[in-house]
């Protein structure tokens, strides 16, 4: 029976946020079907706006790359529950700008964020990943990858590349779970978000009196004030490592489930670029993300008027077969160039590079040097971060042969 195409008119759809039971790494299986009928389509927010769900990926892309919608958070209508009116974003969150406020902030960060000074940090990276695995090794298993592995490198690598002491690593890395756990009271994530900005503040006023070889020091000499500049901190020091941790986390998951794949990295390291392009897509932990029209804009033989927002799923972009043959299976073999994990259009994602030297050389070490990795627990036990606003596991309990 074939489906009648919805209008504009069609009976608005919820967000779909129930993932299929047994299968951890897929996304709610409605998301497809309503890709299917229609990849632009009527969406219902909890606080009573009528919007749009984007689900097809050149769909997703083309609204990405639009000036005309808006990233700013005031103008936006959150898909999850009612919290009334969202505040603009604070001094140095240029997530929640448009231009020209954003390009300023982008343009004066861009430069730190290089392929070339990303791949300077390489040596860094494989230090880090390399300690990281010689403690696994001494302890023996099983251990808690996200604990002994997924955490420590992006960490690490946050705190060398704004110059954060590694010795205060637990004190932004408990606020930063904080402000993406979706259960946390207001005050809660009031609470981090005031400790990450005075602890950056004072971070800021230090750098500023003796320079160091780092981002925030260089970013000293530039015409951003204390708060702005703290603010920037706040904003990668969270953006720069749960992302890459729950990729690091999730990707060894869904690698130790699908075997075949995992034995396709460790015996040929060389497949890393490919494989994180592919894990990356496939997991798309960092969803959704929303737009708002700032005039009418006919996309896809819609019309979305001014004011309206469109929540954006990145993980049906990466899903659509239209893009992607087959595209519920992981295959590190993929050409995944063109999915929108990382975003798409003037804000994508900043951290991007980094984020791919870490995981394509964490990846293939944890292989390479754990060839019998294996899950300790079944499946089903493996805790899921489906409370927190970056998917990803909790805790990922995992063990190996002892020679």
């Amino acid at each position: 029976m074939q489906h009648e195409l919805p209008t504009d008119s069609t009976e608005p759809v919820t967000m779909p946020t129930t993932r299929p039971e047994g299968c951890p790494f897929d996304p709610p299986a409605e998301l497809a079907t309503l890709r299917e009928e229609q990849p632009l389509r009527r969406l219902s927010f909890p606080d009573g706006h009528t919007g749009w769900l984007a689900t097809g990926h050149s769909v997703v892309r083309a609204i990405m790359a639009d000036p005309r919608f808006s990233a700013r958070y005031e103008l936006l209508h959150y898909p999850l529950a009612d919290v009334g009116e969202i505040p603009p974003a604070p001094p140095g969150e240029f997530l929640g700008l448009d231009a020209p406020e954003h390009t300023r902030y982008r343009r004066l960060l861009m430069g730190k964020f290089t392929v070339r000074r990303m791949r300077q940090l390489a040596e860094r990276v494989e230090q880090f990943t390399t300690e990281c695995l010689d403690a696994m090794e001494r302890q023996g298993g099983p251990v808690d990858l996200v604990k002994a592995f997924a955490q420590p490198i992006p960490a690490l690598m946050i705190c060398e590349l704004l110059g954060v002491p590694y010795a205060d690593r637990d004190i932004f890395e408990g606020h930063v779970t904080t402000l993406f756990n979706q259960a946390a009271s207001e005050e809660e994530r009031g609470t981090a978000v005031t400790s990450l900005t005075e602890y950056l503040q004072g971070l800021v006023l230090a750098k500023r009196a003796e320079p160091t070889d780092d981002l925030l020091s260089d970013l000293t000499s530039s015409d951003l004030t204390d708060e702005e500049l703290s603010g920037v901190g706040v904003f990668l020091l969270a953006a720069g490592f749960d992302t890459t941790a729950n990729m690091l986390g999730l990707g060894t998951f869904a690698l130790l489930s699908n075997p075949d794949q995992f034995a396709a990295l460790r015996d040929d390291p060389g497949l890393a670029d490919g494989a994180v392009e592919e894990l990356m897509r496939y997991l798309t932990v960092a969803d959704p993300t929303l737009r708002s029209a700032l005039e009418d804009v006919e996309i896809d033989g819609r019309t979305i008027k001014a004011g309206e927002t469109v929540l954006l799923s990145f993980q049906a972009a990466n899903r659509d077969p239209a893009k992607f043959p087959e595209p519920d299976r992981l295959d590190l073999h993929r050409k995944a160039t063109g999915h929108v994990a990382f975003g798409h259009g003037p804000h994508q994602c900043l951290g991007q590079q980094l984020a791919r030297v870490e995981m394509q050389i964490a990846f293939p070490a944890l292989a390479t040097r754990f060839p019998t990795l294996r899950l300790a627990v079944p499946p089903e036990d493996v805790p899921l971060r489906a409370d927190m606003n970056i998917y990803g596991v909790h805790s990922l309990p995992v063990t190996w042969d002892t020679e």
